[in-house]
């Protein structure tokens, strides 16, 4: 059975008339889409106050002799400890927290593509067969003759929503932003990552050197203890003294065990942040173990908004909210929609594709929401409030990032500072203890006083030695702080983002 030509293709006059159809379509296409235009409001960068330096950092940039210089992204290279930098490597390699930003950033940039996606028609190809029996009243009603008969079909459909609006354009927009957010956040996850495994290292190191010195006053207490009691029991000593030998010493081994349970478990914290059970992770102790303090390039507080992941994250947060705005507008006007559907129907596969057997359709639809009980008003309201909350936590985030600086060059300038200090007390009582042992060689001096004499020489080599180390640590929270050696191209985010609106 052949099945007549439908009215999809009877109104075509012939084979001319076949091709101006289209392009005319194709001509009103192109003028709605130069017409185009986008809702909402465009996008500027919230003002947020930036001071002109660092409150903290005047000293600091005097002792440097190139502050304007900039972080390294390998930053922890400068320490100069293979151990260190082994570990970040490892961490940053398999640690579960950048695996799951990264995930995160892979996630948002395939909700990039699927938006830009929705630019394009979408064209779906479609192939059938029926086979189907018409009794006389189906007969009567369709014309068609009553009995089995067979159809076969062939066709393709386009779909294509014009963006009139920008909608569309909004919402890739909206997806740029927010995936640039996820970047500086998978950036940052990476810079706190090398921050914590530098922090918990140097920590480490600093527990080891305390318990090399809490050890030697350990025994050295334990010898004051047995003094004070073979003092007292040749009537020499008091038992007062035993008792003060007796806390002293017990104070020293309270101190070495809670050394000891923070050095585990910042070796526990290791292998969690190299992704390592710590069952099987083990870092040999370095008693001798000297602390560095690399000089770190202060830029100005103007660079740190590009610097600081967290400032870059709120700020693209922002954009991405402002862009939402326009997609929740372009709602209250009309969509239009360009369809066509073209193929082949008849009822034997051998003589389908045939021209008399061939149909078309082209044509587009405007639609447009006449009533929603005030649901597409409380979208944009809600689209304005989130983006002045991204706008206040960009701006608290700013606040936040000079805050932090701030503190981190105070702690390094006082640091700095109780170093010299502890250094000199250290310098003067070291010569204070050789004193005592020439005195002690030739009977001047007694054991107790020499003994005395090398606790207070190691209490002052272990303020040093803490002070040192944390003079260390401030100078990771601050190269933390300053944002690492990662910074924001945003000159050449927006060239990229421009070339792909002139492209689309």
């Amino acid at each position: 059975m052949t099945r007549a030509p439908t009215s999809k293709s009877g109104n075509c006059p012939g084979r001319a008339g076949t091709f101006r159809a289209p392009r005319r379509a194709a001509a009103l296409l192109l003028l709605a889409c130069l017409s185009a235009c986008a809702v909402g409001p465009s996008y500027h960068k919230p003002a947020a106050e930036i001071p002109a330096g660092f409150k903290e950092g005047a000293e600091w940039q005097r002792a440097h002799a190139n502050p304007d210089g900039a972080l390294t992204s390998t930053w922890w290279l400068d320490y100069h400890d293979d151990q260190l930098s082994q570990l970040i490597d490892q961490a940053l390699r398999s640690n579960q927290s950048i695996a799951g930003a990264e995930a995160a950033y892979r996630l948002a940039q395939a909700t990039v593509s699927a938006s830009r996606a929705a630019l394009f028609p979408t064209i779906t190809a479609n192939a059938g067969a029926t086979r189907s029996e018409g009794g006389v009243a189906s007969a009567a009603a369709t014309g068609i003759p009553a009995g089995v008969g067979n159809v076969v079909t062939a066709d393709v459909a386009v779909s294509w929503e014009i963006d009139l609006w920008g909608r569309i354009r909004r919402q890739l927009e909206s997806s740029k932003a927010a995936a640039q957010a996820s970047d500086a956040q998978r950036a940052g996850e990476r810079l706190s990552i090398a921050a914590a495994v530098a922090g918990d290292y140097f920590a480490l190191r600093q527990a080891d050197v305390d318990i090399a010195l809490l050890g030697e006053q350990q025994d050295i207490d334990s010898k004051l203890l047995a003094m004070a009691t073979a003092n007292y029991s040749q009537g020499a000593g008091s038992n007062d003294d035993v008792l003060v030998a007796q806390d002293t010493l017990e104070a020293a081994i309270a101190f070495l065990q809670a050394t000891l349970t923070q050095r585990e478990q910042l070796e526990h914290a290791l292998a969690v942040l190299v992704n390592v059970p710590p069952a099987s992770f083990t870092i040999k102790p370095s008693p001798e173990y000297a602390f560095q303090s690399p000089a770190v390039p202060l830029s100005l507080p103007s660079q740190l908004l590009e610097r600081r992941y967290d400032v870059v994250s709120a700020e693209r947060s922002a954009a991405s909210a402002n862009a939402r705005i326009g997609v929740a507008e372009a709602a209250f006007y009309p969509a239009l929609d360009l369809a066509g559907e073209a193929g082949y129907e008849h009822n034997r596969f051998a003589q389908l594709f045939s021209l008399p057997n061939r149909f078309w359709t082209l044509g587009p639809s405007l639609a447009e929401t006449i009533f929603d009980g005030g649901a597409r008003t409380a979208a944009v309201r809600e689209a304005r409030a989130t983006y002045d909350e991204d706008v206040a936590n960009y701006r608290q985030t700013v606040l936040s990032a000079f805050q932090s600086v701030e503190d981190s060059l105070s702690s390094c300038n006082h640091l700095r500072q109780q170093a010299q200090s502890f250094n000199g007390i250290y310098d003067r009582n070291r010569r204070l203890f050789e004193n005592t042992r020439t005195q002690r060689q030739i009977g001047a001096a007694s054991e107790a006083s020499l003994l005395t004499q090398r606790l207070t020489l190691l209490t002052a080599e272990q303020n040093l030695k803490d002070t040192q180390a944390s003079l260390t640590q401030a100078g990771v929270s601050l190269i933390k702080n300053l944002g690492g050696g990662w910074q924001w191209d945003e000159h050449r985010e927006r060239q990229a983002t421009a070339s792909d609106a002139g492209t689309h």
